[in-house]
């Protein structure tokens, strides 16, 4: 299994930004080194068709379980690393995205003014927002391929290993299992008048080996398990946990992913659930899910 991710760094190139944002990886982390740090992944990956890329594969993700989640793992004094998915949802700009910022404001005599029922939100989005930057506790890395999204993984979490136990990795992005390797790629668009399309997709290789046995083997490493069919998800949390021995994985069923999920270990399974009621008021679950999160992390660096 460690060769089939070898050899996929051997025959993929790197992406054209890669030592450029490495560069900024390495400053955030020495500037950091007394704290705890996460990496948080978020959004979803595309799987290019050709080289020229106009075709691809992709998912739903949005970006929102990633994205909310650093602004509480922030809100708790963590240094986050953000791997995102390029025009996904980012922290504190996901709150005024499309018409929200729109229906914020107003004009009145030639001016641009903030309506009065929309200042105390935006006073707690840009206070809590212009904190973290001042603090530079918050480093955005985006991708947009499958290709981009590993090789970051990769490079990111090599600098991380320097943390120990104090990195926790949450991993929250919805990462294609299949793609196309780059040899067996077109150079140029595939042109429709050829017919019909046949395709063959390879597997993915698992990157919570290397993760867990060699890039960050101290860190508090959490995966995402998301299901359609309730009697897979915990059997297949606990198959990961058993193949990639890593701490945690979260699980939760794509139709109600916004208000429960189970978190799943070695020796328990635990439901984090909203009730419609604290939907409702604006409640998120990802502020549990971090608290429970942090907590076991805590817990980690005590037992060791």
């Amino acid at each position: 299994m460690s060769s089939h991710w070898q050899t996929f760094y051997e025959t993929q190139a790197k992406p054209d930004n890669y030592d450029e944002q490495m560069k900024l990886v390495r400053s955030f982390v020495q500037s950091h080194l007394d704290q705890k740090v996460a990496l948080i992944s978020s959004g979803g990956t595309t799987v290019p068709m050709e080289h020229n890329t106009v075709r691809f594969v992709d998912n739903f993700s949005a970006g929102t379980r990633g994205s909310v989640s650093t602004e509480y793992f922030l809100e708790n004094g963590y240094a986050v690393v953000f791997l995102y998915r390029w025009k996904s949802l980012e922290p504190y700009s996901r709150h005024l995205q499309g018409s929200q910022i729109l229906d914020s404001l107003d004009v009145i005599q030639g001016d641009v003014i903030v309506k009065e029922e929309s200042k105390s939100k935006l006073l707690q989005i840009i206070t809590k927002y212009q904190k973290v930057e001042n603090e530079n506790r918050l480093l955005r890395v985006p991708f947009t391929s499958l290709f981009d999204y590993l090789w970051f993984l990769r490079g990111i979490c090599t600098e991380l290993a320097a943390f120990g136990p104090k990195c926790l990795l949450y991993l929250a992005a919805a990462v294609s299992d299949f793609y196309i390797p780059s040899e067996q790629m077109v150079e140029h668009k595939i042109q429709s008048g050829g017919g019909p399309l046949s395709i063959t997709l390879q597997l993915v290789p698992k990157m919570l080996v290397p993760v867990t046995t060699s890039w960050v083997p101290h860190a508090y490493v959490i995966s995402f398990k998301l299901e359609t069919d309730e009697n897979l998800l915990v059997q297949k949390a606990r198959k990961a946990l058993d193949t990639y021995k890593h701490k945690l994985v979260i699980g939760n069923m794509l139709q109600t992913r916004k208000s429960r999920v189970v978190l799943v270990t070695q020796t328990e399974e635990k439901e984090i659930i909203l009730s419609s009621e604290e939907l409702k008021k604006g409640g998120e679950i990802e502020q549990r899910i971090v608290e429970d999160v942090i907590r076991r992390h805590e817990q980690y660096l005590a037992d060791r």
